[in-house]
């Protein structure tokens, strides 16, 4: 799956006045298809499990979508790549049930 989306997602932006060093795209990546494909509220995720808190996952989840990520050379094999390069992470909700 990191093959498929580390291309699509945008480059760290720059810390001018340096700070805490960012946690790995790939570690929040990871809480976000939990969450999304267990269905567990994002304040639930173990931290010690995934490396990161939800709120952490969430941040980089808006991140990314604000950024609009990068678009791919060719299209996604499984067609989960939005146009303009962007992936389907956001579940649709329906009432009370999750559709993927």
């Amino acid at each position: 799956m990191w093959v498929v989306a580390e291309p699509l997602l945008p480059n760290e932006p720059p810390k001018p006045k340096g700070g805490r060093p960012r946690v790995s795209d790939r570690v929040p990546l990871r809480g976000i298809v939990f969450v999304l494909r267990s269905g567990l509220p994002r304040g639930m995720l173990p931290g010690e499990v995934f490396g990161s808190s939800g709120m952490t996952c969430w941040r980089r989840l808006r991140d990314w979508q604000q950024a609009g990520g990068r678009r791919p050379a060719a299209p996604h094999p499984a067609g989960t790549a939005r146009p303009g390069g962007r992936v389907g992470l956001v579940p649709r909700f329906a009432g009370r049930s999750v559709h993927r």
